[in-house]
Order: structure tokens, then sequence, then C-alpha cells
């Protein structure tokens, strides 16, 4: 099956140009940058994704175009036909976003009656957007009576109701079961490939490797802190395209690899979290999930090395859980990140045979050893005499280099690590950190 990028010229629908956009306070010094200088031209005839982890600015990039977010800095501008009209756009959200008093017809005609269309036309059109979306016969069902993949059959068929240009859709398909999600990823690329949408392209936002390779023409992987365009990779497979083709994985391998590389030039650590010292940015992984993924690389079939593909697949992960479990244990010294690759270390190969004891002496070492901000919540501990301290004294310290939402994450993050290696306590009522039943 041919796809429309092959069949017709591009033409520009859309063109952005060093967008720029920031949250939080005003002016550039308080504020959070979360999309910088990004550029991308989106044409007629083909399916676009942006790929990348949570808070890599992608929805806020899909908002803008929308008109739903007005950026900082840049433009975005919309091209018009040989007419002289300009693309319109429709967006479908990830969580369903219909209201629950009215039925499936009424919420597909929402966007018609706001555009003032008359009654008679305006049920034509929205009783010929449900039956081709596979929705017919539930006209007058409410969406408590409806599936979630149906639900979102209904947000599909609101925005196309309405005939856009420009079909956004920010992760459609990751609040459904991975049964759903294929389905409902199929049939949209069926009515894709066979022209029966109204729809000129898609832009679509995902953290999934795998969809971007199975539905994009064209895909934007983008890094985090801030969100920038790190790679534009064209995707040259036929449709339908197959998840064990070669060319497939390979380039599922590539994409991996490349979003696992460190940044150039290397920072001073060796984790690939954005910060160093106690800028640090650290996830929220906990010591269980920790310990799980090092036992699973550790067994068989991996034998302490590991695909990162085949492990998201065994362990039905995305990757905004699986790099940050990767990626701590590379920062902990657990693990080394090799292109699409993860490899445990002799010490987490160690710690998967250690008891419960030997297991917490061993992540306090690597703790100490590896993690500055624990680094330096123990010396300050060690060098007061009562060996205490409010935790408001670290959270401000990093509230210099970071949001206060980062900094919240990073402080609870460190506070688990320590208090599982048993490197300080830290009591939630009073908030602060100490050294009692610390060893």
């Amino acid at each position: 099956m041919a796809t429309l990028a092959s069949l017709a010229p591009a033409r520009p629908l859309v063109e952005i140009e060093h967008l720029t956009h920031r949250y939080g306070k005003g002016g550039t010094s308080g504020a959070l940058l979360v999309l910088d200088d990004v550029a991308l031209t989106l044409v007629e005839n083909e399916v676009v994704g942006l790929l990348g982890r949570s808070g890599s600015g992608k929805s806020t990039l899909l908002r803008s175009i929308a008109g739903l977010i007005q950026p900082d800095e840049g433009s975005i501008a919309f091209v018009p036909d040989e007419a002289g009209e300009a693309p319109s756009v429709s967006m479908v959200f990830q969580t369903f976003a219909l209201f629950p008093w009215l039925t499936v017809l009424q919420n597909v005609e929402l966007g018609l009656e706001a555009q003032r269309v008359p009654a008679e036309e305006r049920r034509t059109r929205a009783l010929a957007a449900i039956d081709l979306i596979g929705l017919d016969g539930f006209e007058n069902a409410y969406p408590k009576e409806l599936s979630g993949g149906m639900r979102q059959r209904v947000g599909l068929a609101r925005a196309i109701v309405v005939n856009p240009s420009l079909l956004l859709m920010d992760e459609p398909f990751s609040a459904l079961d991975v049964l759903t999600a294929e389905t409902l990823r199929t049939d949209l690329l069926d009515l894709w490939a066979e022209g029966r949408m109204p729809i000129k392209a898609i832009l679509i936002v995902t953290h999934n490797i795998e969809e971007a390779v199975l539905m994009c023409d064209r895909i934007l992987v983008f890094s985090s802190n801030p969100g920038r365009v790190a790679a534009e990779i064209t995707v040259d497979l036929p449709q339908p395209r197959d998840r064990l083709d070669p060319a497939f994985r390979a380039l599922v391998d590539d994409i991996y690899a490349r979003m696992t590389a460190r940044p150039a030039p290397e920072p001073a650590h060796d984790g690939v979290f954005p910060g160093s010292g106690i800028q640090m940015v650290l996830p929220r992984v906990s010591t269980n999930a920790l310990a799980g993924l090092m036992e699973e690389v550790d067994a068989a079939p991996f034998d302490g090395r590991a695909a990162l593909p085949d492990l998201a697949d065994q362990l039905q992960l995305e990757i905004d859980e699986l790099f940050p479990m990767a990626e701590t244990l590379q920062l902990l010294r657990f693990a080394d990140l090799q292109g699409a690759d993860i490899q445990l270390t002799p010490a987490a190969r160690r710690y998967v045979e250690a008891d419960v004891d030997d297991r917490k002496a061993m992540f306090a070492r690597a703790l100490l050893a590896h993690v500055p901000l624990a680094q330096h919540i123990r010396r300050i501990l060690d060098e007061r005499a009562g060996h205490v301290a409010p935790a408001r004294r670290f959270r401000d310290e990093l509230e210099d280099h970071m949001s206060p939402d980062y900094a919240d994450e990073t402080l609870r993050t460190v506070t688990h690590w320590g208090r599982y290696a048993e490197v300080f306590a830290y009591d939630e009522d009073d908030d602060r950190f100490s050294l009692e039943d610390a060893v």
C-alpha cells in the first residue's frame, strides 16, 4: 500500500520558524524554557511524528500550531492554497475530551455548530463521520456507554467532520490498552492511505518509537530541557509496515540509539541527565524499579546485555518509563548504554545476586560516589552538630538552577534513594533531613 506522500508533490501547509516558548515567571531569567528555536515545515500528503520524552515540548508545539498557546518568540505561518484559503486545523486529544451529557452525534456536531453550519447539514456530515470511523449504530449512545477505544473514535470523528487541512493528534493512543490502540492505529492508517479522510496532513505527538516508525513518513526527534529538534528522520518503508521487517527493526534501533546518546560535549558526569553537580535533574525512578530492571537484564534470555527495543517489548514499557531507569543505572555505574543496548556492569550483576543488606550497602556507595546532590546533603548533615538540616534549604538551592517542579521532583527522588540506602533519614512532618537511622 503506497502512502499518499508518494502520490503527489509536496505543497507547504504550515511553516514554523524560530519558535521559542517559556513557562513560569515573567522574563527570561525566571521562566522555564520549554521550546528553543524550533523550525518545522509541514507539507501536504505526509504524516509527521513528534517523538520525545515527556517534558520535551512536543505538546506545547502542537498547541501553538492549534492556536491554543501563544509562543514567546518565532512565527507560525499557514500557507494559503491556490484559491487563497489558509489551511485549517483540528485536534484529537489524549484524554478523549468528550462532553458526558451529550450523545455521540451531539459531540461530533459540536465543531460544526460552532461554525454555524445549518442543523440538517450538520447532522448529515456528523453521521457520515461517525460511519467513517466505525461507530455507526452508536449515534445516540452517551460516552459512559462506550469503551476507551470507541470514545477516541468519537474524538477522531469530531476532528475530521470540520474538514481540516491539518489533523493534530496529541498522543491519541496512549490512554488505550495495547490491543485497542493497535486496532485504532491500523484503522486510522487505512483511512489515511485510502484518502477517505478530508485532511491533507497529520502531525502526531508520541513517545512510542515503534508507533512513530509504524505511522509516520517523517519523524522529528525532540531533545529535552529545553525542547529542540535533535534529529529529522525520513521513513521510506512502504505501508503497511511490518514490525518484524529487519529494516523496520533497524530504524527502531537507530532511534533508540539516538535518544540515549550522550550529549556533546560530554557533561562533567557520566549520566545523560541535564545539568551537572547538584544542578542535575533526577527523574522519579524507584529503587524497586531499578532492581527489577537489573534482574530482568541479568536473567535469560538477555544474560546481562539487552537491546532496549526488545526490553521495552518484553516489559511493555514506553520510553518515558524505560529510559529514566536505564539512565539512572548508568548514572550509578550499574549499567552502560551502548547504542540501542544496555549492558550491566559487574557491580550490577553482583547486586542482583546480593541479599537485601548487601544491596543497600552497594546502592549507598554508588549514590554517594555518583550523585552530587546526595553527596551534598550527606556532607551538610555530617558537618552540623545536630546532624539535622531543613529540606527547604536544599530545595531553594535547586530552584536557583531549575524550575520549582523539577526541583521538587529531584529532591523527592534523592530523598527516596537516600532513605532506601540509609544514607540519611527524612521526616515528612518536619520536612527535614537527619542522620537518624542512617549508617
